[in-house]
């Protein structure tokens, strides 16, 4: 059986073969179906060897997921907002999916410096020189 090959951004694709689920007890409100059932999920993905991820995007994925990052290069996210495995499965792949397209977006541009115009310039100084007199003018008045 073929495993299907996510495409999320150039230089980032994942197996589903590299993507490890582990089903556990959910917390929170939910009565005794929370104490029975496991429908959140713990979904583990090796990042630092993941074939499919650029060297750049391995290094900002496994950055960007700060916490979620074991010190071995795994991220792992859980999810258990929803009351289904099949929603809380897909809840945590779309996560790990949008990480990966963040750290694959290309950096910005850099800033290109720019000097205030001359007129500008004059119009903050004529600004300030304008407040300095207001502010004089509250001082104490002399009783000549």
């Amino acid at each position: 059986m073929a495993s299907v090959i996510f495409d999320i951004a150039p230089g980032a694709r994942i197996s589903e073969d590299e993507l490890e689920e582990t089903f556990i007890r959910a917390s929170g409100p939910g009565g005794q179906n929370v104490n029975k059932v496991a429908t959140a999920v713990q979904l583990r993905f090796d990042a630092a060897n993941a074939p499919g991820l650029s060297e750049r995007v391995r290094e900002r994925t496994i950055k960007l997921a700060g916490q979620r990052a074991t010190k071995d290069g795994a991220i792992v996210i859980e999810a258990g907002r929803f009351r289904t495995q099949e929603r809380n499965r897909a809840d945590a792949r779309d996560r790990l999916f949008a990480l990966v397209a963040k750290a694959a977006e290309p950096p910005p541009p850099p800033r290109k410096k720019t000097k205030p115009s001359r007129g500008a310039v004059e119009r903050r100084l004529k600004e300030k020189s304008g407040r300095s007199t207001i502010k004089k003018m509250r001082g104490r008045v002399d009783g000549d």
